[in-house]
């Protein structure tokens, strides 16, 4: 299946250019609608809905500048827009159909891959901010690729270009928030129900789709099986839930599905990096679970499309910066009383919890930057063993891999971002960070994608799921008995067996035994890898973990772990692209 690009396209770019613009180009087989009159014209690129009649009516909105109005179509897609004055481009809220650019002075070259403005500038890993995402995560630079040099537009933002002036970013968010829960469950179920459904429909037969017997894929398959004919796939093996496996076999039986379960064994297990497995543009933790991807999606190749349920736990749930917002209001009884009752039925000792999110409202977003900041700067820093709370800016195990020059260059970076813009409201912070993530995450396994024969669908990603799901409060999405109380309120007619799930499988078991399998190998890969050759991290740290975690000592670490494994076989792969250019 082709892989969908657009990009502003220079001769020296492959592809079909696009009637109307005639500067943008596309790959071939990419659905591309056109609407022009005169010196406007509007493209849409991408999975969308929309009529021919509709986009000449946006037309007008288009000759005036009003740019977000274009973005608010069902489905994912790209917009581009031009008035003879000015250019928007802009992809999805979450960033899953993203808009890279890099300056030409003061203009921008764009496009929707990062290697498509190659030609523009040499693709060179920015290994400071690499360590600095594996260190405090990638939400703090949320503008800011792996790449020196290239931007890329934040998930719900719109880059706007005119001749002779630097880009502007222009914020297309959009979200109308409401009051309660109830006000919004039924705009945001027929939100969902739309963006699944209409894609069944116009498929031209069976579908694919994951069904991992979590929440969030198994309302995906009763609400496509209830518009047409499904084949639903899951993974299994010595280390799966028997607790997930159930579900999955009871949602394929209520919907009628078409139901295979693919049984991984060792050489599925994670961090095998198996020969001929494709790069990706950006390090994705998708990429240790190839061998499994491959494993349970062959009997699913070829089908017009693959629903997932990545994204249902950014929309449909919240963290607890819901509560350091409570606190940020005003409303710390309130907030207590929450906290308390969290940790009760969780059997845990609400005090460390509250006094992280206490924590948390006091210093705000710049503060915990800077705080961190002169952390790294006195090291050494030790590991956190445990998580409690939520924080702006958590210093794990990533931080205690640095060198000192490591934890200098990223402690400077964290000052940077300390004084850029973005929300100072914890839950409006975290919930955009997350959908980035996830939206990160997408894009990163379109190669893979592409060479498994799949055409991956995000319903929970789409533009107007996303709005309907954040104009609820996350403070009521959080909710402290129910799990998810969105899903139930706004998809009442699911199984009460389904949505009053509680449990959530993870795959922690199987990358445990991944990295005691592989051990000796990711050793090296980290030990060789650009991070450690330019002295920002430690090798010898890295394989205390490493070791430890293999073992089953150290648990609380495979996230971080994790991170910098897949960081480092994918430096390790744009060495070799580049070694090969060179040849």
């Amino acid at each position: 299946m082709e892989q969908e690009w657009l990009t502003g396209g220079t001769a020296a770019v492959d592809g079909v250019v696009i009637e109307g613009l005639g500067d943008l180009r596309r790959a071939p087989g990419t659905r591309v609608q056109v609407a022009c009159e005169g010196p406007v014209g509007l493209v849409v690129v991408g999975d969308c809905p929309v009529t021919q009649e509709e986009l000449r009516a946006a037309l007008p909105a288009t000759r005036v500048g009003q740019w977000a109005g274009l973005t608010r179509w069902p489905g994912s897609y790209w917009v581009v827009a031009d008035n003879g004055r000015q250019r928007f481009v802009c992809g999805d809220l979450a960033g899953s159909r993203a808009v890279y650019y890099t300056l030409r002075g003061n203009e921008a070259a764009w496009a929707s891959q990062a290697r498509l403005l190659e030609q523009d500038r040499r693709l060179t890993p920015d290994l400071p901010l690499v360590a600095a995402r594996l260190t405090v995560g990638e939400h703090h630079w949320p503008h800011r690729t792996p790449y020196e040099q290239i931007r890329v537009v934040p998930g719900g933002f719109g880059l706007l270009l005119a001749p002779e002036a630097p880009p502007q970013l222009v914020d297309v968010n959009g979200v109308d928030p409401v009051d309660e829960l109830r006000e919004g469950a039924v705009r945001f179920g027929q939100a969902l129900t739309n963006a699944v459904q209409h894609r069944v429909r116009v498929s031209g037969g069976a579908v694919g789709a994951d069904l991992s017997g979590g929440l969030d894929s198994s309302a995906a398959v009763v609400l496509a099986a209830d518009a047409g004919t499904v084949h639903a796939v899951t993974y299994t093996d010595g280390y799966t839930s028997g607790e997930d496996m159930a579900f999955a076999s009871r949602i394929a039986e209520h919907t009628g599905a078409r139901h295979t379960v693919a049984t991984g064994g060792d050489e599925q297990l994670p961090f095998g990096f198996p020969a001929g497995q494709p790069s990706e543009a950006e390090p994705v933790l998708a990429a240790a679970m190839y061998a499994m991807d491959a494993a349970y999606l062959r009997p699913v190749q070829g089908l017009p499309l693959h629903l997932t349920g990545h994204g249902g736990d950014i929309v449909l749930d919240a963290s607890s910066s819901c509560w350091v917002r409570l606190l940020q209001d005003g409303h710390r009884r309130e907030a207590h009383r929450q906290v308390a009752a969290f940790a009760r039925l969780r059997n845990t000792a609400p005090g460390p919890y509250w006094k992280a999110l206490k924590h948390a409202a006091d210093l705000g977003r710049s503060g915990a930057l800077e705080r961190a900041a002169e952390t790294l700067e006195h090291g050494p820093v030790t590991p956190q063993t445990t998580v409690a709370g939520w924080s702006w800016c958590r210093l794990g195990a990533g931080a205690s891999w640095l060198t000192a020059d490591g934890r200098h260059q990223v402690a400077a970076l964290l000052r940077q971002a300390a004084g850029d813009q973005q929300p100072e409201l914890a839950d409006e912070f975290d919930q955009w960070a997350a959908l980035r993530s996830v939206g990160t995450s997408a894009r990163g396994w379109a190669p893979y994608g592409h060479a498994l024969g799949i055409r991956p669908v995000y319903p929970y990603l789409d533009n107007q799921v996303v709005r309907a799901a954040f104009g609820v409060p996350a403070l009521a999405r959080r909710g402290l008995v129910a799990y998810k109380p969105l899903l139930r309120a706004a998809l009442p007619e699911l199984p009460d067996w389904l949505t009053s799930r509680r449990s959530k499988g993870s795959f922690t078991a199987q990358r445990i035994a991944g990295l005691a399998r592989h051990r000796d190998r990711l050793d090296e890969l980290t030990a060789s890898s650009p991070l450690a050759a330019a002295g920002l991290i430690d090798p010898a740290a890295v394989r205390t973990s490493l070791a430890q975690t293999a073992r089953g000592q150290s648990a609380t670490v495979i996230a971080d772990l994790h991170q910098l494994i897949v960081t480092c076989w994918w430096l390790s792969g744009q060495t070799t692209r580049r070694e090969v250019a060179a040849c």
